[in-house]
């Protein structure tokens, strides 16, 4: 089976799929793609990362249900 790296993760999130760390242990926690609409002040997709170090190299993500 393929390693979970946040580098998996990150190919998910492009697909549009929310995705988590088997270790976070805090209801409704994931990562999601927000893409803009017209009004939005983004103008390209991004993502609120508020992770560690520990998260960017850990090999326990997973899809968020």
């Amino acid at each position: 089976m393929e390693p979970r790296t946040f580098c998996w993760a990150l190919r998910r999130l492009m697909d549009g799929n929310r995705v988590r760390r088997k270790g976070w242990n805090g209801p409704g926690q994931y990562v999601e793609v927000q893409r803009p609409t017209d009004l939005s002040k983004m103008t390209a997709p991004y993502c609120y990362l508020h992770n560690t170090q520990g998260d960017l190299f850990a090999d326990d993500w997973e899809i968020a249900g």
